[in-house]
């Protein structure tokens, strides 16, 4: 009787019951997350931010280094480590993630004078995010394993917006047997993982994606461009191509007309989403990689022409889709 007084009778059981799971499921979510080793985490731009926060949102200590001490600032706040130069990451991590602009830039954070190299310890696990040459993330490969690491090359897709939903596409390539380890820390970014092959497909993956993209985008940009020179209604206009074969996702999920969508650079001025420049690099990797395999790419080619044309013309800073814009501009085209 004393019993069912103090705990209200079978409800009150059922209640305290439910409590007590709860508490120890709140214990065993602790202890994994304690269990979890610092992760490194080299380059916190507009892709690198968002996700090493969602590193530490899954329990993982960030170490972090960014080549603009200001960009680690929010990470300091958040209780992440922040070091003075990638040789301090790999001194206190065994897994470092780098997300970096380019094959120079993943060069000098690999390889430079305070370069992990220098201090990586044996056994570790590097993963580059970065979208690189796919003979540059090779010779990184091979750097790595005479100190006796591992390299994985793991490029996204899915833009800032991916990234910080944690919804990104990782693309990997490196040894096959490290791939659940590599899985086990960009599945907390990404919602799609997929191993490619060998150290370097990856990144080829990477480069195909990018300049299937370039493409898509500038045909939605003249086609609605077209459409509204015409007479046509922008909204209706997308509406009719997301509902017929000319749909893609430059269309229905980035449309590059202003006042169409709404969350997208195009309705905030080309700020934010992937740089102008950032593409007109990845398609120049794709026309370096068609070049050595003698593949014909003459879309391709037209694409890194105009984001090219758009980087000296005042667009470099601007999202991608901004190609709308210059269209809009470039009566001679």
């Amino acid at each position: 009787m004393a019993a069912a007084v103090v705990l209200g009778g079978p409800a009150g059981w059922w209640r305290w019951h439910r409590r007590v799971r709860a508490a120890r499921a709140a214990m065993v979510c602790s202890r994994a997350m304690a269990s979890k080793t610092p992760v490194g985490f080299i380059g916190l731009g507009n892709m690198g931010n968002p996700m090493a926060k969602n590193l530490v949102k899954h329990g993982y200590p960030v170490i972090a280094y960014d080549v603009f001490p200001e960009a680690c600032k929010e990470f300091q706040d958040l209780g992440a480590q922040v070091t003075d130069s990638p040789a301090d990451v790999a001194e206190r991590a065994d897994r470092i993630i780098t997300m970096l602009p380019s094959s120079p830039n993943a060069i000098e954070v690999y390889t430079g004078a305070n370069g992990v190299l220098k201090k990586v310890k044996k056994g570790s696990l590097l993963i580059d995010s970065s979208t690189i040459d796919p003979a540059v993330s090779k010779e990184l490969a091979k750097a790595v394993e005479k100190m006796g690491a591992v390299f994985m090359d793991a490029p996204v897709s899915g833009g800032v917006g991916a990234a910080r939903a944690g919804n990104l596409t990782f693309m990997v390539g490196g040894v096959e047997q490290e791939f659940d380890a590599a899985k086990e820390l960009l599945t907390c970014m990404g919602s799609n993982v997929v191993y490619c092959g060998e150290v370097g497909t990856g990144q080829a993956a990477k480069i195909c994606n990018n300049m299937l993209l370039a493409i898509s985008m500038i045909g939605t940009a003249e086609a609605m461009n077209l459409g509204i020179r015409l007479g046509l209604d922008p909204k209706l206009l997308a509406k009719i191509l997301n509902m017929s074969s000319g749909r893609c996702w430059s269309s229905d999920t980035y449309n590059p007309v202003p006042g169409v969508m709404e969350g997208v650079p195009s309705a905030n001025n080309y700020q934010g989403g992937f740089g102008t420049t950032l593409m007109a690099k990845d398609l120049g990797l794709a026309q370096i990689a068609a070049t050595n395999t003698k593949t014909p790419v003459p879309l391709g080619s037209q694409a890194h022409q105009i984001y090219r044309m758009m980087c000296a013309k005042g667009y470099a800073l601007k999202d991608f889709s901004a190609v709308f814009q210059f269209l809009r501009e470039e009566e001679t085209l």
